[in-house]
């Protein structure tokens, strides 16, 4: 899984497709990524002592990673990955030949 924490990706797929959003969690052992703005369902909180009244929760809930595609920074658009060393360290490398880390 070539997504981490902090990357900017675009929905391919599903409900929320075209909208773009940063990764908040990643699960690489599920290939799984939680993304901001992405995926939000609403879970009914029953009514408890501390909170008499129960409340409506805004859940962010993962999706696979598979329908999400990282931006990239030269042209703006979904683009796959590669790696390439660099200096002795493995770099991220959008098609366009632009680097994703810095």
């Amino acid at each position: 899984m070539n997504i981490k924490k902090g990357d900017k990706v675009i929905v391919l797929s599903g409900k929320d497709k075209g909208k773009t959003g940063l990764v908040q969690v990643a699960y690489p052992k599920l290939n799984k990524v939680v993304v901001e703005g992405i995926n939000v369902h609403k879970k009914h909180r029953k009514p408890t002592q501390g909170t008499p009244e129960g409340s409506i929760v805004d859940m962010y809930v993962p999706f696979d990673a598979s329908k999400v595609a990282l931006i990239d920074p030269k042209t703006k658009k979904a683009t796959r990955v590669h790696i390439q060393i660099v200096n002795g360290e493995k770099v991220r490398v959008a098609k366009s030949g632009e680097a994703i880390d810095k």
